[in-house]
């Protein structure tokens, strides 16, 4: 052999879970007709990366890339078929579904985020996501809510990574600027964190009044992907459950609404002085008077 190693590729485990399963048999099928992901993926409206992911369980099979895959591997439907089966298999775990976000948010371009809830997790400074862990979890092992914190922390690694970083746009509503959730001075560094990042061109954020008419989306989360080499995502999630939906249909319909949202909310500029003044108020203990009514863009 001169020499040379054979480098061994990780295998799939196809028992540990569904996705897994489908991922590893499309695998075998496209190597069994003795095609690349490049050359399986070719025609198609998606990139090579999509597939691989797909093939790792870490992304669901879109029905038209199945009927695609099903042509190319003349494999009688089988991948259309049983597409929709993976998708409602990766909804009954919240934990395992997210995880699938945790991977392809690594690969998006751009990310726009609604929360009305808490500030959302790409923002989170530890303090403010061990509260939120813990309210979520108030029995849970200390070990199990700091794997929780960490794994939280870990995202934002995608604000300071070497290569293109995904443009973030957020919207908050003014609520969570009033929430005392912490001490006061944790209120103020979570704030400050917030500016630090719009001024250091990492993100921007919007900050819809406390006191704006009615505007779509006003309950619950919504996080929006764009990638380059697929079609865009949304993940909607409540206290207990997520969903990832890649229909085309339901995807614009979010997107349209968050762009009234953001219609709606302050312009970049003035939402920074108003995250900056809450900051202020935190730290030197004005935030009381919001308690009393008083709004922060009066």
């Amino acid at each position: 052999m001169g020499g040379q190693t054979m480098v061994r590729r990780k295998d799939i485990d196809g028992s540990e879970s569904v996705p897994c399963f489908y991922g590893k048999e499309l695998r075998w099928k496209r190597e069994a007709a003795g095609l690349t992901l490049q050359q399986l993926v070719g025609g198609s409206f998606y990139g090579l990366s999509y597939l691989s992911e797909i093939e790792r369980g870490h992304r669901r099979m879109p029905h038209d890339l199945a009927e695609h895959v099903d042509r190319k591997l003349k494999t009688d439907g089988f991948f259309a078929r049983n597409c929709e089966d993976v998708r409602k298999a990766k909804r009954a775990d919240h934990g395992s579904y997210f995880k699938r976000i945790l991977e392809v948010e690594k690969n998006a371009e751009r990310i726009e985020e609604w929360c009305t809830t808490w500030i959302p997790g790409l923002l989170q400074t530890e303090p403010y996501a061990r509260a939120v862990v813990r309210a979520a979890h108030p029995s849970e092992a200390q070990a199990q809510a700091d794997a929780k914190v960490y794994e939280r922390l870990a995202r934002a690694e995608i604000f300071d990574t070497g290569r293109l970083r995904p443009e973030y746009w957020v919207i908050l509503h003014e609520s969570l600027l009033r929430q005392p959730i912490l001490p006061p001075s944790e209120m103020a560094e979570q704030f400050n964190h917030i500016a630090e990042l719009t001024h250091r061109h990492r993100i921007t954020p919007q900050i819809l009044p406390w006191n704006s008419t009615a505007q779509p989306m006003l309950a619950g989360a919504v996080l929006s992907l764009d990638f380059p080499d697929a079609p865009p995502l949304v993940y909607t999630e409540s206290a207990y459950s997520g969903e990832t939906i890649d229909d085309p249909t339901p995807v614009k319909q979010y997107r349209r609404s968050y762009d009234r949202l953001r219609a709606a909310a302050l312009p970049p500029e003035e939402s920074l002085a108003v995250i900056e003044n809450a900051a202020e108020s935190f730290r030197n203990g004005k935030h009381q008077l919001w308690l009393e009514g008083r709004a922060l863009t009066q």
